[in-house]
């Protein structure tokens, strides 16, 4: 999200879907007055704990977004307001709610949902950077950056699918990219033509402007926006006679021929789009280093794979590159086939040539390898403390499946290593978004000497004390237990093996009952959890 001097992000839902308002949404002729009653002033603290510090702008429904503070945390937050509160604000509170379910690094955080009577605020993450938008005006990114892009904004995608809920405003000035490089999806308006499947082919559309600056759904006028009006509007893509968009490729010279195909493939009307899952999958099977380019152990960028395991777009019906590759291979595998024949037909000795055939009356089995094991994306995360006193430490869950092991969620320090007698522990609560094969987990920690175990069931219950609480009763049982729990564990990695192969997954709960010493006390930070399955 911009600094002062841009807009923000807020995220909350409507009738059930994800609705994020203030970024791109400047202040017009059209925006409803503001009411004085009630208005809020640079300085004031609401709730005993949000400081208000600079009025952003207002959104086009009216609601005034502030920058402020949050006192106790010491952490900068955005405020959305709309006076008066009371009924008039019921939606948007319940809204905020059901959206701080949803948590993902690529989509901003809810904290807060406060109504006042006369007011009523959301109180959400602060992020600093600026839109896909403003970044591409400076000249279009290379395809790694690209690919990189739509790889967040599909994750994004598939956590909010997950839920059953529609994004439905996906374009360039609704992706924003902040100041330490990540991609966060905001702003989104929904209405009954949206559905999951123009939120994927928006997607295809994020890859074309990334890659030539240009916007190829500039026939569905942006919400708010108008010709010429200034941060909202976004150059057409260039055309033919007949209105059809040209190829990325055609547009700009150095375009990967497969990420061409792949995001042509997402533009036409006539192909049916994979999940945001599998969408997801596919971008980052894609999005690897530079250095891994010419990298025979590991599938190639832009390309189809070269390895036993399918691509998954292949898979689902998507990319036609991939099912050409397909096919060159298996031409390619006939002609080694009658060329052992050829050989061996001239007198080839099999024992010295073990290539030529099998020296094996036995016959060769026809079932099929099972898959190689990969990592499962996380959709979601939740800190469970069902003995909280003050819920402080259920915040920061995105972080243990960000990728990054050096920021992770940590408890606070107390007093002994079984918490100082206040809990019976502490959790990591994970979601894979659906039923999953699951092969192992590894649980990243901050220190050694933690004592900790993974269980597994069906319950997904509201975060609260209650919530939490259902959920460990529901958890805390033999026969979800996964694997044997460690006893103050001497290393700082955990792997967890247990899983029955006949079985799926989709709920997996990470309890900590010791810690740690941590020098002036008991401690331990989560970095980074990994679910492998196939």
């Amino acid at each position: 999200m911009p600094s002062s001097a841009g807009p923000s992000i807020d995220t909350i839902t409507e009738g059930g879907r994800v609705t994020q308002v203030g970024e791109g949404q400047d202040a017009d002729e059209t925006t409803p007055p503001v009411m004085t009653f009630g208005a809020p002033t640079a300085g004031e603290i609401l709730a005993e704990r949000y400081e208000l510090v600079e009025h952003i702008n207002n959104d086009s429904a009216g609601r005034l977004v502030w920058r402020g503070v949050d006192v106790v945390l010491r952490r900068p937050v955005a405020v959305v307001m709309r006076y008066p509160g009371g009924e008039s604000a019921t939606e948007m509170l319940q809204a905020a709610v059901a959206a701080s379910r949803v948590v993902h690094p690529n989509l901003v955080g809810v904290y807060d949902a406060i109504d006042e009577a006369e007011r009523a605020y959301v109180v959400r993450e602060w992020v600093d950077g600026q839109s896909l938008r403003d970044l591409v005006a400076g000249g279009p990114l290379d395809a790694a950056r690209a690919t990189a892009v739509g790889n967040s904004v599909a994750s994004a995608l598939a956590a909010v699918h997950a839920t059953g809920m529609v994004h439905g405003n996906v374009h360039p000035g609704t992706v924003m990219i902040s100041d330490d490089g990540r991609v966060v999806l905001a702003d989104a308006r929904t209405d009954g033509d949206d559905s999951q499947e123009s939120d994927v082919r928006a997607v295809g559309g994020i890859l074309y402007f990334a890659m030539t600056g240009y916007w190829p759904h500039a026939e569905v006028p942006l919400r708010g926006a108008t010709a010429g009006h200034g941060r909202a509007a976004i150059p057409d893509a260039v055309r033919d006679a007949n209105g059809a968009v040209a190829a990325p490729r055609q547009v700009r010279a150095g375009v990967p021929a497969y990420l061409d195909d792949l995001t042509m493939d997402l533009l036409d009307a006539e192909i049916a789009p994979p999940p945001s899952d599998v969408l997801t999958a596919e971008l980052a099977r894609l999005d690897v280093p530079d250095d891994d380019y010419l990298d025979n152990s590991g599938p190639l960028r832009f390309a189809g794979e070269t390895g036993e395991e399918p691509s998954p777009l292949a898979a689902a019906g998507g990319r036609k590159v991939a099912l050409g590759i397909a096919g060159l291979l298996a031409v390619a595998l006939i002609g080694l086939l009658i060329g052992i024949s050829t050989l061996g037909d001239d007198g080839e000795d099999p024992q010295t040539n073990p290539v030529a055939a099998p020296t094996s009356s036995a016959p060769v089995s026809s079932e099929p390898a099972p898959p190689a094991a990969q990592n499962l994306q996380i959709s979601g995360a939740r800190i469970i403390d069902p003995d909280s006193r003050n819920r402080s430490e259920v915040r920061d869950a995105e972080k243990v499946f960000d990728g990054n092991q050096d920021d992770g969620w940590s408890t606070e320090t107390y007093p002994s290593s079984n918490f100082g007698n206040f809990k019976r522990g502490m959790g990591v609560w994970i979601d894979l978004g659906a039923e999953r094969t699951v092969k192992s987990v590894q649980v990243n920690l901050s220190s050694t000497g933690a004592s900790a175990e993974l269980l597994t069931g069906t319950t997904d219950a509201p975060s609260s004390d209650a919530g939490d609480e259902k959920i460990v009763t529901d958890y805390l049982k033999d026969k979800n237990r996964i694997g044997q729990p460690f006893e103050e564990h001497d290393g700082t990695t955990m792997t967890f093996d247990g899983f029955d192969a006949d079985k799926k997954y989709r709920y997996l709960l990470f309890w900590i009952t010791d810690l740690p010493s941590g020098g002036n006390g008991f401690k331990v930070g989560v970095q980074e959890i990994t679910v492998q399955g196939s």
